[in-house]
């Protein structure tokens, strides 16, 4: 939890007491349906939590805006960003639905009334978002594909509309494609060792070769 108050010390204390309520539902829950590695529970705030709110180092996301987590697996990057930004709509998708009975059960646990959650393939879905998040669920040509037509076309924030997506390693191959994508190298914002590879990639709404 330190890490979090440390990153993002104007928390209100409705957000404090969310975050620190996070690690004992994600320990319970994975003890029946395992999402998060052994490992990575005892680091639940660093590797999970503090690494979703990367996203919001990049951009806030301002109140009545919606964004569609995909590939949310238990619940990472939209159940941070939904605890942070508590006026801005979060559609959770994954297609394994223990997955997604996890994040409805951290959801509940936490009171979470601006989430919502679909068991489904995002090809399914058809709503429009100001952004699309995600955790590297895919190649970004890949992932491009399946959230084409899902953006809304009137952009309100600094940063276009489009996906906002946590990657790490070299990038270079894989966005070869895509002029317009921006990379964030995560390490500029948080000094843990764990960022040193990590970024946020920002790809606006027209996807140009």
């Amino acid at each position: 939890m330190k890490e979090i108050l440390k990153y993002f010390p104007d928390l209100t204390e409705d957000q404090k007491e969310k975050f620190n309520q996070l690690q004992d539902l994600y320990k319970d829950w994975n003890l029946k349906i395992n999402v998060v590695s052994r490992k990575d529970i005892d680091e639940i705030y660093l590797r999970h939590v503090l690494h979703s709110l990367g996203i919001a180092k990049i951009q806030q996301f301002k109140p009545g805006s919606t964004v569609m987590d995909v590939g949310t697996g238990g619940g990472f990057p939209g159940i941070p960003l939904a605890i942070l930004f508590p006026e801005t709509q979060f559609h959770l998708v994954d297609s394994i639905g223990k997955k997604i009975k996890v994040v409805n059960e951290v959801k509940d646990g936490l009171g979470l009334e601006n989430v919502k959650s679909s068991n489904c393939r995002v090809e399914e879905i058809d709503e429009q978002y100001d952004f699309i998040v995600s955790r590297a669920v895919a190649q970004m040509e890949t992932f491009v594909r399946w959230v084409r037509g899902k953006v809304k076309k009137k952009s309100e924030h600094e940063l276009k509309n489009g996906i906002l997506y946590l990657k790490g390693g070299d990038l270079t191959e894989e966005l070869a494609l895509y002029k317009t994508a921006k990379i964030y190298n995560l390490s500029s914002y948080f000094e843990e060792d764990f960022f040193e590879t990590k970024k946020v990639v920002h790809l606006p709404m027209k996807y140009k070769g």
